[in-house]
């Protein structure tokens, strides 16, 4: 019956996805403290005695026990211990014997041991041995439970302190945990449950956001844990959960695939989240009479006044042709301010190898320079052509001399917002060093007809796509600002998304249009992200096996709930996590002529710091 109860005791732990080393020394714990109590149904014999760290015999005879002339409300028997490997040859021992030895020793030389415990015959019932072992592990079980829920409201600062940081969980505890507040968004779903559970094992002070805070859904959630009403569609219903937290990690999900919550969840959602983190940022900053770290610096936007001062209209070639230039029919462009309050910059280019630019010297505040920063943000309505955003800066050796980068960017028609890191920029001489922008003076955007793309046209006759160049030499572009991209070392906000496996064709496409629509909004928030889009998730223990990281959506296999919590907790103050998407899925062998993966084992250990070894290797800013 008491192995029974233990086995019982440890499905429980592992049902919690308790880490490895602390849901061993608990359960070694709870087994020590129950072992007495079932070695006594398996030692009436002395050589039956179970293999523990103890061995235990009874010191006493059956036929004695069994005569006629004994009392068993008087009969003692004593139960002596003994250290492993110092058990005792002597078959029996008579009760008178052991009565008179009560203070003695016994052990190879007969002397009773005075560690020895009185038992009566009720004692040795197996019916109430049976009964006392269960109490035992059910009391082991409540223990396992309260690690997750305080007997008090997590109001009562020293209590949260003594059991989440400075209690039996100070094993796993985070060196900056605990001056760090983590909201939950979506802190119902499958991995937001297990996801609370982990980040209060290692000192975390955790808020949830829940759509509805009902009984229902408070019996899913610590007691430990502040608990916020909000919807995610609305934006006013979020400050109060965001204010006074420093992180957020985002695993809520739309509850039906209708393409109303999909939007509104999946992509208005997360975009009204990490507006209302920025915005509470910002105004923490304006209290503190400092500027955020997490906020963007505006450098131009064209709804203010005075904001078409100093932008210049500039036109060049890449080569000349003399003779080409008789039949060309030139170039010409004009920067104005619109009527919706954009900036158009818009003209055609004939000449070959010809471009038109608009530039401007930047005018940053004083003591302020794009080094602190790690890229640029445009907000454009674009006409489906390719730009190239142009970055001169000084030499630092030679501050007269002038250094050119470029990268390029594609619009779409229609609003849209391009993020440009400062990492992707490449030098127009190669000879020259790669980017400081911490020497960057002017800015330019140019448009170049040589370096369009052709784009796809579907024929409405046969319904065909065929891919074609559409007057490839005009150019129409309305900008509405550019704004610079702070940088960091952490990540700020993590997206738990989706890789597209395992979805329903009919629903396909029009989840991964809302999952895609949120990850572009929290890329351009100017926050540090980390985007993880696991498989299809499974409800079993983390852990278990290897991991794949991936990019290219090429992965087909589902991952663990815990391990996706697990990723979430190391993401949280891992720099190499920080402005990286990537999927992630269980080992499995790749189809034939889709590449190799990167293989991960994820080790159940405390110190094992799997993530950094397997983003490493991925890119960047995706």
């Amino acid at each position: 019956e008491g192995r029974k109860e233990g086995r019982r005791c440890a499905a429980f732990c592992h049902f919690l996805f308790l880490p490895y080393p602390l849901g061993t020394s608990i359960l070694s714990s709870a087994i020590s403290m129950a072992a007495a109590v079932v070695s006594r149904m398996s030692t009436f014999h002395p050589n039956s005695a179970p293999s523990c760290p103890f061995h235990y015999g009874f010191l006493g005879s059956i036929s004695h026990l069994s005569s006629p002339h004994c009392n068993p409300q008087q009969t003692k028997v004593r139960l002596a211990v003994f250290s492993s490997g110092e058990r005792d040859d002597r078959e029996s021992v008579s009760v008178e014997e052991g009565m008179k030895s009560e203070n003695g020793r016994l052990g190879r030389n007969g002397v009773l041991s005075k560690q020895g415990m009185l038992l009566s015959l009720e004692d040795m019932n197996p019916v109430a041995l049976g009964r006392k072992s269960r109490q035992i592990f059910s009391e082991a079980c409540r223990r396992f439970t309260e690690l997750g829920q305080l007997a008090r409201s997590p109001r009562d600062t020293e209590d949260y302190n003594n059991v989440l940081i400075g209690g039996p969980m100070c094993d796993f505890t985070i060196p900056d945990a605990q001056s760090t507040t983590v909201l939950v968004a979506g802190a119902t779903s499958r991995v937001g449950r297990i996801l609370i559970r982990k980040l209060q094992l290692r000192g975390y002070k955790v808020k949830a956001l829940v759509r509805k805070a009902d009984e229902e859904t408070l019996d899913m959630l610590p007691r430990s844990v502040q608990v916020f009403e909000g919807d995610l569609g609305d934006a006013a219903t979020l400050k109060s959960a965001v204010e006074g937290s420093n992180k957020i990690i985002c695993c809520a999900t739309a509850r039906s695939s209708m393409t109303v919550d999909l939007y509104r969840v999946d992509h208005q959602g997360v975009y009204n989240l990490a507006k209302v983190f920025q915005d509470y940022n910002h105004n923490l900053a304006q209290m503190r009479a400092g500027r955020s770290s997490k906020s963007k610096l505006l450098i131009a936007k064209f709804s203010l006044p005075d904001a078409m001062k100093g932008w210049e209209l500039r036109t060049g070639t890449y080569f000349a042709d003399d003779i080409g230039a008789k039949y060309d029919a030139g170039m010409d462009a004009e920067f104005t301010l619109g009527e919706d309050g954009n900036a158009v910059f818009s003209g055609y280019v004939f000449t070959r190898g010809g471009y038109i630019e608009v530039t401007k010297k930047l005018s940053l505040p004083p003591g302020l320079s794009l080094e602190r920063f790690e890229g640029l943000l445009l907000s454009v309505r674009g006409d489906g052509k390719v730009y190239s955003l142009i970055l001169e800066a000084c030499s630092m050796d030679n501050p007269p001399q002038n250094m050119i980068y470029f990268a390029r960017f594609s619009t779409r028609i229609g609003y849209s917002r391009v993020r440009i890191p400062f990492n992707i920029f490449r030098p127009l001489n190669l000879k020259d060093p790669p980017l400081n922008s911490f020497s960057v003076h002017t800015l330019a955007i140019r448009f170049e007809p040589r370096k369009q793309r052709p784009v796809p046209v579907r024929n409405a006759e046969n319904g065909v796509s065929a891919k074609t160049i559409r007057d490839r030499n005009s150019f129409n572009l309305h900008i509405d600002y550019i704004k610079a991209l702070p940088g960091g070392q952490e990540t700020d906000f993590i997206l738990i998304s989706c890789a597209g496996a395992g979805i329903h064709p009919d629903k396909h496409q029009k989840v991964l249009m809302a999952k895609q629509g949120g990850e572009a909004a929290l890329r351009n928030s100017g926050l540090g992200y980390t985007i993880i889009r696991p498989g299809p998730l499974q409800v079993e223990p983390g852990g278990q096996k290897a991991l794949v990281f991936d990019q290219g959506n090429r992965i087909s296999q589902g991952i663990s709930c815990a391990d996706v919590a697990d990723i979430c907790v190391k993401a949280l103050h891992n720099p190499i996590a920080r402005n990286r998407s990537f999927d992630v899925c269980h080992e499995y062998i790749s189809e034939e002529g889709q590449g190799l993966y990167e293989l991960v084992a994820h080790l159940p250990d405390k110190s094992n710091n799997y993530l950094t070894p397997a983003l490493s290797v991925l890119q960047k800013n995706t």
